[in-house]
C-alpha cells in the first residue's frame, strides 16, 4: 500500500503568530479553518499545489478544555517549550485511500498503529489515528520507540470534500520534505512498512531531530521549520 501526503502541520502558540509565520515564509496568509471539538483546538489552513495543504494548529482559548490530552503531542513539555521560542514545523499526515480501511488496519496491527478516532468540523468528517497520551507517532525498536514528529499520522476522509481538494490553490508547492534524526535508520523501517518511504527524505543526524519542508514561492525556494 502507498500513502498519500495530506497535509503539513504548523504548531503555533497562538493562530495569530502561526498565520503571520506562514505569510512571512510563503508570502500568503492562511484562511480561516475551524475548531476541533473534544481536542481544544482551531487551525488556519493553505492550500498548495498536488491535492495538499497546509494546517497551523494551536490551543483554542475559547474551547473548554479537553478530556484527554490534545493531539500532535500539544501538551507535551518539549513541544510546549518549542512553541515558547515560537511557530514551527511540527509533524506531517499521511492519508489512506480506499480500499484500505484505516481502522481495520489498526485492528490488525494495533501495535503499531494508533487508536483511530472519528472527527468532525463543520461539514467534514474524518477519522485520525492518535495515541491515547496525546503523542507523536512512534516506530519500536530494540532500543526504545522513535518518531519526534518524523513519522506521519494516518487520516482517512470520510466526507466526498476533504482541505487538499477544497481549498483555493495558492501559487505553492512543496518541493521536498526532508527529516533528520539520530535514528533514521529505524525510522525508515517504520515508513516503509507504512508505505510512506517515498513522501519523507530521512538523514541521520548527531542527535539532532528536524523536519522541514522545502516550498515553491513566487519569490523562489522558502524552508519551513
Amino acid at each position: 500500500m502507498t500513502l498519500a501526503l495530506d497535509h503539513l502541520v504548523i504548531a503555533a502558540p497562538d493562530l495569530h503568530s502561526g498565520a503571520q509565520y506562514v505569510a512571512d515564509h510563503l508570502g500568503v496568509v492562511p484562511q480561516p479553518g475551524g475548531s476541533h471539538p473534544g481536542m481544544g483546538t482551531h487551525n488556519r489552513l493553505l492550500g498548495l499545489y498536488g491535492d495538499c495543504y497546509l494546517e497551523v494548529i494551536a490551543p483554542d482559548p475559547a474551547a473548554p478544555a479537553p478530556g484527554r490530552p490534545r493531539w500532535f503531542a500539544l501538551d507535551s513539555e518539549t513541544v510546549r517549550a518549542r512553541l515558547a521560542g515560537g511557530p514551527f514545523l511540527l509533524h506531517w499526515v499521511a492519508r489512506v485511500e480506499r480500499p484500505v480501511d484505516l481502522e481495520r488496519w489498526q485492528a490488525q496491527y494495533p501495535g503499531r498503529i494508533a487508536p483511530v478516532m472519528p472527527m468532525t468540523r463543520a461539514h467534514l468528517r474524518w477519522r485520525i489515528a492518535v495515541p491515547d497520551d496525546g503523542g507523536l507517532p512512534a516506530w519500536h525498536g530494540e532500543s526504545g520507540p522513535a518518531g519526534d514528529g518524523i513519522l506521519p499520522t494516518l487520516i482517512q476522509w470520510d466526507s466526498a470534500e476533504r482541505p487538499g481538494i477544497a481549498l483555493p490553490r495558492q501559487d505553492l508547492a512543496l518541493r521536498a520534505l526532508r527529516g533528520r534524526h539520530p535514528r533514521a535508520a529505524l525510522l525508515q523501517q517504520g515508513l516503509d512498512w507504512l508505505g510512506a518511504g517515498s513522501l519523507v527524505t530521512l538523514e541521520q543526524s548527531e542527535g539532532e531531530v528536524e523536519l522541514s519542508a522545502e516550498i515553491e514561492t513566487p519569490q523562489g525556494v522558502r524552508t519551513l521549520r
